[in-house]
């Protein structure tokens, strides 16, 4: 985990998209489908801790390879 100054960082969902190299929507979508929940708010932005990054790229993974299979 990474942490500044003794806390754990908060990403909202553009710093997830940027991580992930993925679009904005599709963080969204796998957050709201898969029923991810933040840890907070900032303002009217949800937080996240980073334990998510690896739970969204496992579900962002099986959507392409869904895409693929029904290519």
């Amino acid at each position: 985990m990474s942490e500044s100054h003794g806390r754990a960082e908060l990403l909202t969902v553009g710093v997830i998209s940027r991580r992930l190299s993925l679009p904005v929507t599709r963080i969204e979508y796998i957050i709201e489908s898969r029923n991810i929940e933040p840890i907070g708010m900032a303002g009217n932005a949800r937080v996240f801790d980073e334990s998510v990054i690896a739970e969204i790229k496992k579900h962002a993974v099986r959507i392409a390879a869904d895409k693929v299979r029904e290519a």
